[in-house]
């Protein structure tokens, strides 16, 4: 069953993605060449402690981070470490979750790392981010969950590497539903399966939804592959990644991005849509 949030409820949530906003900001701040992802990872512990927050992802199935640290062809869930140094040019995913009084928030950025970076790397973050919000747009009352994926494969299928090549729309992991735990359903594909038209696969959407929203893009194949450690995902080719994520709740009023320091507004705006409003404004 997809639970269905009340306005007190997403108020909440609304601060646990302000926690995880908070999260980002500091961790994009540190991840300079010379740093290391286990310093990102003190970065976001500190902010948590500051704001009153629980890790969700620490100890989540054993996972030893409080953020997850992704570089360059990892493409999710990679674990900070000591050993991990960042360089210049380097593409780096920080996945980062908070809970505040029992409810979650959970979004990725994609950061690139120091001055210099290849053209395709600021392309590939650029794209990926912006069918992060082709979707965010298309989650709307009256729509199905798959109206969201629909729009996240459309805008990337229109895309072009800068080769001129396809970028490769990550196959097996993908959105989810989130609230009073940090993944719940209904799961949401950045692509449409033509196997989940109907039924509990395929729902409405409906005021008081919230969803974790989040493409995964790679320079090449779609295809990952899990490392020994149990949780690294890479691509299969080795080609670079991109990952952007939003915990997003529809309201009465429309779209709300939890995890977005203004909602969501300002890119939503872009795009020919309107915000609900802020609760804790």
């Amino acid at each position: 069953m997809v639970e269905i949030k009340t306005p007190e409820q997403i108020a909440t949530m609304r601060a646990a993605g302000l926690v995880v906003a908070e999260m980002h900001r500091a961790c994009a701040a540190a991840a300079v060449p010379g740093a290391t992802t286990k310093d990102l990872d003190e970065v976001a512990a500190k902010v948590l402690s500051d704001h009153g927050a629980t890790p969700n992802f620490l100890g989540y199935g054993g996972f030893p981070g409080n953020i997850c640290t992704s570089v360059n062809d990892v493409v999710v869930h990679g674990i900070p470490d000591r050993e991990t140094v960042l360089r210049e040019g380097d593409l780096l995913s920080v996945d980062a979750g908070a809970i505040i009084d029992g409810w979650h928030g959970d979004a990725a950025l994609t950061i690139l790392v120091g001055e210099q970076h290849a053209p395709e790397s600021v392309e590939l973050s650029k794209v990926t981010e912006a069918s992060l919000w082709a979707g965010i747009a298309a989650m709307r009352k009256g729509n199905r969950l798959l109206d969201i994926s629909r729009a996240i494969e459309g805008y990337l299928r229109r895309q072009r590497r800068l080769d001129g090549g396809k970028y490769g729309i990550v196959e097996d992991y993908g959105g989810h539903g989130i609230g009073s735990e940090m993944h719940m359903d209904p799961h949401l594909l950045n692509y449409v399966d033509r196997r989940r038209l109907v039924g509990r696969h395929n729902p409405k959407l409906v005021p008081g939804m919230c969803l974790a929203i989040e493409p995964m893009v790679s320079l090449g194949t779609a295809k990952t592959h899990v490392l020994d450690d149990e949780w690294t995902v890479k691509t299969d080719d080795g080609s670079l990644a991109a990952h952007w994520e939003h915990s997003v709740a529809l309201t009465e009023d429309g779209p709300l991005v939890l995890t977005a320091p203004d909602g969501g507004r300002a890119r939503l705006a872009e795009l020919g849509v309107s915000a609900a409003p802020d609760p804790l404004a």
